[in-house]
């Protein structure tokens, strides 16, 4: 549970620093203006899913550590990693192919819903 929570904060506050570098580092540099956006939306989801692994970790220490709720918290971290790193990815390289990875990512964030729900039920 200790280590769910550290993480979710931890992915939070580099969410922030990516953001911040985002915004301010690679502001004008991106060769089109829909790359902006596109990193944008990856530190978007991974705040979103930071918060939700603090969720899940607050959730176990109320339900107890249950495996589906590890289950949960990995799924996000598995989503965080795919879908923002690549959206991270392909808006400072422009190599599109990199998208094909996002909804994997995307897929893990659902799954990792659904086993939030399945724990805490």
């Amino acid at each position: 549970m200790e280590i769910i929570l550290a993480m979710g904060a931890i992915l939070g506050a580099l969410t922030v620093a990516l953001g911040a570098f985002g915004a301010h580092a690679l502001k004008g540099k991106f060769a089109e203006e829909r790359y902006e956006q596109i990193f944008e939306t990856g530190v978007r989801y991974q705040m979103y899913h930071s918060l939700a692994i603090l969720i899940i970790g607050l959730v176990m220490h109320v339900v107890g550590e249950l495996p589906i709720l590890e289950v949960a918290a990995y799924l996000m971290l598995a989503g965080i990693l795919l879908f923002s790193g690549s959206l991270y990815a392909l808006s400072v390289t422009g190599i599109r192919k990199l998208g094909a990875i996002t909804p994997i990512g995307g897929l893990c964030f659902i799954a990792g819903w659904i086993c939030l729900a399945v724990g805490i039920l």
